[in-house]
């Protein structure tokens, strides 16, 4: 779904005027990430890929934090999903290029799964890819959730989300930043939790300004190491009073509190989802990602 990259000053302080995606309502002044979170409620590109992911519904046994269990309900492995989505997002605007195909050139992208090495789980890994000739192109994919809930009615009520999961790559210094997000979106409210591992340009975890929509600096250090699994936890949770709270990120079983609050902004839109993207560097040099034992929690 997201989001204005960091990846030059010009960039991160642009803002869109009218623009129509997929024939969805015209939007003024806003950022890639909401328009691009919005449409992809909606929008169906790409196809299925694999088996679909387990729904553990059981109460207070799936552990997604990796210190303890949490109540709520897992989508399990997601790695095998047939429900991702792919979109190539490119620095002209970065709203979604509803012209480009991922043989490219300006963006290229690719997934596969089932990679057996390397893996963790049993039904392997899947690989995430992105090339192409446009410095800075990035390439975001989703997953919606909102019609496989037990009750599509039940949006409103979730207030607590996890998204857990392990990541390998083999030169992570090749990307500008590696992006997980987690959405929902009601009775008018939006409210994207975006979280940015800036690499090229820092090595600094950012967050998302609702309200201001761009990236805010955290101060926590994000090193990824390549070769090896890294395990990735992000918690958030929706206030009482419906504010967003960035509570934690855990990097290699290192927990750093967050505590930001933010509020949300307007949108006519409705669902659940989470997002996982990789962005370009400034030769657009390719590069691959694994990701395995990747689990939403929600309750």
């Amino acid at each position: 779904m997201i989001v204005l990259p960091n990846h030059a000053p010009l960039m991160r302080a642009a803002s869109y005027s009218h623009d129509r995606i997929h024939g969805f309502k015209q939007y003024r002044n806003l950022t890639t990430l909401l328009i691009v979170a919005l449409a992809l409620l909606s929008a169906n590109c790409g196809s299925g890929l694999g088996p679909q992911p387990k729904s553990d519904s059981s109460v207070g046994s799936s552990d997604t934090s990796g210190s303890g269990t949490s109540s709520g309900t897992t989508f399990a492995d997601l790695q095998r999903s047939t429900w991702w989505n792919g979109y190539a997002l490119l620095p002209s605007s970065y709203n979604i290029c509803t012209t480009c195909t991922p043989a490219g050139p300006l963006a290229t992208w690719a997934t596969t799964q089932g990679i057996k090495s390397p893996a963790l789980s049993s039904g392997g890994s899947m690989k995430f890819d992105i090339g192409g000739t446009m410095p800075f192109g990035d390439i975001l994919w989703n997953v919606k959730f909102t019609k496989y809930l037990p009750d599509q009615k039940m949006v409103p009520t979730l207030s607590n989300f996890t998204y857990d999961v392990y990541f390998y790559g083999t030169d992570l210094e090749s990307s500008q930043a590696l992006e997980f997000d987690i959405n929902q979106f009601f009775n008018g409210m939006s409210f994207i939790w975006g979280h940015e591992c800036r690499i090229a340009s820092g090595h600094e975890w950012d967050t998302w300004d609702n309200v201001h929509m761009h990236w805010v600096k955290s101060g926590i250090p994000c090193n990824p190491v390549s070769n090896a699994w890294n395990h990735l936890v992000i918690q958030v949770q929706r206030t009482s009073d419906n504010r967003l709270l960035f509570k934690s990120i855990t990097l290699n079983g290192k927990t750093n509190t967050l505590n930001r609050y933010d509020n949300p902004s307007p949108t006519t839109w409705y669902g659940l989802t989470i997002n996982y993207q990789m962005d370009g560097n400034s030769k657009q040099q390719p590069y691959s990602v694994y990701l395995d034992k990747l689990n939403f929690t929600y309750q």
